[in-house]
């Protein structure tokens, strides 16, 4: 019995187009499942990824605006963006306005912190945003949208009256 007969055929059973098929169908299904993507991460390794509430802390610095307490309020929902992708919606959960401070040195060689006097003339102001959601959490960190958020990832959020682009400092889960 010849390995190969006339119609193409493996010990007269199988057809070498059939087995063909059926290789490249599983080198698709093991590069769509075992090969990480874009991301860095496999589908498979994403399906087992847990989700959890995250909260994100990042810092507006030098905003400039005139009402800065009536800007992002707490609880409101606004679109988020990561290295310029829209990546859906997140919860402003805490907004601290900080106070400028300028060192001032005392009669006795010390320096003390005080409040900027200055403050009620310029409408500059450093803001730290807490945003929460839900995310994916890895051994690798947070992935909110397929997207990793650590310290130091650009993040834009967009609301109905601004669009401020920040950097991340802190992230929690």
């Amino acid at each position: 019995m010849a390995i190969l007969d006339r119609q193409g055929r493996l010990f007269g059973k199988i057809s070498l187009l059939d087995l063909g098929a059926i290789a490249v169908i599983l080198l698709a299904l093991i590069g769509v499942f075992l090969v990480p993507g874009n991301s860095g991460y496999s589908v498979a390794q994403l399906a087992t990824t847990e989700s959890k509430p995250v909260e994100v802390d990042i810092m507006l610095r030098g905003l400039t605006v005139l009402k800065p307490d009536q800007l992002l309020k707490e609880g409101e929902k606004t679109q988020i963006s990561i290295r310029n992708q829209q990546r859906g919606e997140i919860t402003i959960k805490k907004v601290n306005v900080l106070t400028p401070k300028i060192p001032v040195p005392t009669l006795d060689g010390k320096v003390t912190v005080v409040p900027d006097p200055r403050l009620s003339e310029s409408y500059v102001r450093d803001i730290i945003v807490t945003m929460t959601a839900n995310a994916q959490v890895t051994n690798d960190g947070v992935i909110f949208g397929g997207e990793k958020i650590k310290i130091g990832t650009t993040i834009d959020i967009e609301g109905p009256k601004y669009m401020v682009r920040g950097s991340t400092i802190d992230v929690r889960y």
